[in-house]
């Protein structure tokens, strides 16, 4: 009997704990997932229950409602740096190029939505740098953010020239990187200290083309950086892109012409995401790993690429129209990894310069 009755009590106990929790996990639960609104350039909502800390200002924070550079992705995505060049003694060539690194940048990456951007010469990405093998590439870094900063390039070089223990300080710090440019291909550069996803997140990457010495193809090239914002720093992306604004070359296609050699330098530098990948509408494309050979390892539609992976991609479109790229995780085009190739019909232009050629 004693025992009958402890059941009961036990039993008693924990349906009063139940109903407590049961009680109060709705506050809790609502408390956790209060979403924040942001407006893409297409004018979806996309929301968040991620904490709003000091990486974003909205409209809604009228300090923060001027962005304090200008980056244009059809600009950047045909802008290549060469650099100063010389030449040495030995005859070979000598490109000298000014990097400086700042951490206090705010980038309108949506209209309404500012985002504190770590930038490279001004923008995200920063310049595409461009050598031919061979030659020697130097660089002066010059860190103007408050906190530390390093290159570190893909690629072959000295130790020294690693850019992960050579520390650049904050407030006006200097280094110099100087090494051979090696090997052909396409490669990412990037700030090393650590913690090393928020410096990346923020921005301090860019391209490094290495070309080889015997010319490719004529092509129309361009330069596509894969990254994502995670605008409330709660370890998610909210935008994906390519060129770092959402949706911007879906409202502002890129040119083309039919019958003509298009040539991509892609580069993978979205964060927190395991894969990210790209798909070509109405076309099937070479694709060259990492650029280091000249012989292509697939033709195909989709490639699939982790961090900091990249290629180059060679394609010709036959008929003229609109034909879409994005990525084929749905949820990355959804939020502003998406495209278009506005294609001209070059046929009359080849006609005449046919005719003109007999």
């Amino acid at each position: 009997m004693k025992s009958n009755r402890s059941s009961v009590m036990i039993l008693l106990l924990s349906l009063f704990i139940g109903f407590s929790v049961i009680a109060l996990f709705p506050t809790f639960s609502n408390a956790q997932s209060e979403s924040k609104t942001f407006v893409t350039h297409s004018g979806s909502v996309i929301k968040t229950s991620g904490e709003i800390i000091d990486p974003v200002y909205t409209t809604t924070v009228p300090e923060y409602t001027e962005s304090t550079i200008e980056f244009d992705p059809m600009e950047y995505l045909r802008e290549f740096n060469y650099g100063n060049v010389s030449t040495l003694p030995d005859g070979s060539a000598l490109r000298e190029f000014t990097i400086i690194a700042d951490d206090d940048q705010i980038m309108e990456v949506s209209p309404g939505i500012f985002f504190n951007v770590w930038t490279f010469n001004g923008t995200v990405p920063g310049p595409t740098i461009r050598a031919t093998e061979g030659d020697t590439v130097r660089i002066k870094f010059i860190n103007n953010g408050s906190k530390e900063h390093t290159m570190h390039f893909h690629g072959i070089h000295p130790a020294e020239m690693d850019g992960v223990f050579e520390i650049v300080g904050s407030g006006g710090g200097q280094f110099i990187y100087e090494f051979e440019a090696g090997p052909v291909g396409v490669h990412p550069y990037h700030c090393h200290v650590m913690p090393l996803e928020e410096h990346i997140v923020r921005g301090l990457y860019g391209v490094f083309i290495v070309d080889p010495k015997e010319e490719r193809p004529p092509a129309d090239e361009m330069v596509m950086v894969l990254n994502g914002l995670d605008m409330d720093f709660d370890g998610e992306n909210n935008f994906y892109a390519a060129n770092t604004i959402p949706f911007y070359y879906q409202h502002h296609p890129i040119q083309i012409n039919t019958n003509e050699l298009i040539r991509v330098y892609v580069v993978n530098m979205v964060e927190f995401d395991p894969i990210n990948n790209l798909h070509l509408h109405g076309n099937l494309y070479n694709y060259y790993p990492t650029g280091t050979d000249i012989v292509p390892s697939a033709y195909t539609d989709m490639i699939t690429l982790s961090q900091t992976e990249r290629g180059i991609m060679e394609f010709e479109y036959d008929y003229p129209g609109k034909y879409l790229f994005h990525a084929h995780k749905v949820e990355f085009s959804e939020k502003g990894w998406v495209g278009v190739f506005l294609v001209n019909d070059n046929q009359d232009e080849n006609i005449q310069d046919s005719d003109y050629g007999s």
